[in-house]
């Protein structure tokens, strides 16, 4: 079993994540108008086009809250305890390029991508 993985994710967050602001949205607005029903069908729909054959990391760069959006969601290498427990569970699961279903963490709502 490996230590570390390589993730990247797409964010979708929501009235009751932890911190609302984004890149996308600094003061939150439209965040905390969006309840968390509504963020996991935005994400169910977008993991269905990725898995349509749509490129991950355009999607997480255009619509993914996270500031690693920049880089495609790309989360670089990390190990046990350096993120939430259900995201950090999610990216040990998946093999290499498999992607998860959704990930219900304090931040919002995810689906990750193992790429190592």
């Amino acid at each position: 079993m490996s230590d570390t993985v390589r993730a990247s994710h797409l964010l979708i967050k929501h009235a009751g994540s932890r911190r609302p602001a984004s890149w996308r949205d600094p003061d939150g607005h439209r965040i905390r108008a969006t309840d968390k029903a509504t963020a996991i069908a935005q994400l169910q729909e977008l993991r269905q086009r990725i898995v349509a054959g749509e490129d991950f990391s355009v999607l997480a760069g255009q619509l993914s809250d996270c500031s690693s959006a920049s880089k495609g969601g790309d989360l670089g290498v990390f190990g046990r305890g350096a993120m939430q427990k259900p995201f950090e569970d999610a990216a040990f699961s998946l093999r290499v390029g498999e992607l998860s279903g959704i990930v219900d963490t304090d931040s919002g709502v995810h689906i990750v991508l193992r790429t190592a």
